[in-house]
């Protein structure tokens, strides 16, 4: 491979991860025809000061291990594979965000919070209100929300279910479920129900972390087992470099390209059966 080679396929490939970029953050496509060329560039350098300060390090740092690595190697498959591998390995390998036990545990604190206020003697629509004030994370803005159609008089059934649509999932429905029924009985009934609603999501709760845990184990073992390949494969390269060499012609760049995207494809299927399966909801907004 040339030199002149070397650097049109580096400049293809920086041009090509800036674009992938552009395309993932949405900067690029296709343009309004009132858009201006200002409205557009405006709209570039906002999503561009929203990429994290982390990912543009390693797209810099990746491509230029991609220049170098190719031009030891000679292959040019390692233009695509070193960035790839670099940004794209540790989101495979890593463990994903469980946004249904995110939520369950805030469900969790919030319903222990208005049962405790309302064993104090508040009504259920009061504790509605005062567990905006001090609602999770999770459902700060949700519960906004809540509030401003208790205040524009919706009734407290109507407010939930639409609480429940903001919030999109199946175990927020059952806890918002109960709340309707807490609402429709009121009274001592109410604190009741509460208190066995917040048994039982401790009790969903408790279960899905030990699913979660159980799930992690496969991912501690793919984690350990691609290191260790990667280690093994680099020394097996510097020392034995020979070994290789049939992997430098264009047949060994095929069936090398053919290898990684099996092993690729495997690690996805496995992070995809890692991934909770979405579960139908019960409760849908009255037309």
């Amino acid at each position: 491979m040339t030199t002149a080679a070397v650097v049109l396929a580096s400049m293809l490939t920086i041009s090509g991860i800036v674009l992938i970029l552009a395309w993932s953050f949405g900067v690029i496509g296709a343009p309004s025809a009132t858009a201006s060329s200002t409205g557009l560039w405006t709209k570039a350098v906002d999503k561009y000061q929203r990429i994290p300060r982390r990912t543009l390090v390693l797209t810099g740092v990746s491509t230029v291990a991609a220049v170098l690595v190719t031009v030891w190697t000679g292959w040019p498959l390692m233009l695509v594979v070193v960035p790839l591998a670099v940004l794209g390995l540790p989101h495979l390998l890593s463990a994903p965000r469980n946004v249904e036990i995110e939520l369950l545990g805030a469900l969790d604190r919030w319903v222990r919070g208005m049962t405790a206020t309302m064993a104090t003697g508040k009504s259920i629509t009061d504790a509605l209100r005062l567990s905006a004030r001090q609602a999770p994370p999770e459902l700060s803005d949700a519960m906004v929300l809540l509030v401003r159609r208790l205040d524009d008089r919706w009734t407290p059934s109507d407010a939930l279910r639409a609480l429940a649509d903001e919030l999109d999932s199946a175990d927020a429905d059952t806890v918002i479920a109960s709340l309707i029924l807490a609402v429709q009985r009121g009274g001592s009934g109410a604190i009741v129900t509460l208190a066995a609603l917040a048994d039982s999501v401790q009790e969903r709760l408790r279960a899905l972390r030990e699913v979660e845990a159980e799930r992690a184990k496969p991912r501690a073992v793919v984690r350990q087992v691609t290191l260790i390949t990667l280690v093994v494969l680099t020394g097996a390269f510097l020392f034995g470099r020979g070994f290789f060499a049939p992997y430098g012609t264009p047949l060994g760049q095929v069936l090398l390209a053919v290898l990684l995207t099996l092993y690729v494809g495997s690690l996805v299927m496995l992070r995809r059966m890692t991934l909770p399966r979405r579960r139908e909801r019960i409760l849908r907004a009255r037309a």
